[in-house]
């Protein structure tokens, strides 16, 4: 159990966080492309792709095999739970 200690919680809880708001913004992402709305999709595509790079970049910079494991199985869960959320929260119907 030594690789759950060589990660600061911290950043853990900081990594599902920010992979719940990723993955939420991108199902809101492909349900603005679905209804052609083009300003919401590209909005939410760019925050997507800062979000991923952000985190990719932090997992690879302390890439060990231990820290790396856990980091991207917390990192996937939270991507899991921002895809449920994403697809209970409802968009509006514009006019």
């Amino acid at each position: 159990m030594d690789f759950l200690s060589s990660v600061p919680a911290w950043k853990l809880g900081l990594y599902f966080i920010v992979a719940i708001c990723q993955d939420f913004v991108l199902t809101l992402n492909w349900r603005a492309i679905a209804k052609e709305k083009v300003l919401m999709a590209v909005t939410t595509s760019f925050i997507i792709s800062l979000l991923s790079f952000w985190v990719l970049y932090n997992i690879l910079a302390d890439l060990d095999q231990n820290r790396s494991l856990i980091s991207v199985v917390v990192y996937a869960a939270g991507i899991a739970t921002g895809t449920f959320l994403g697809m209970k929260f409802k968009l509006k119907e514009s006019i």
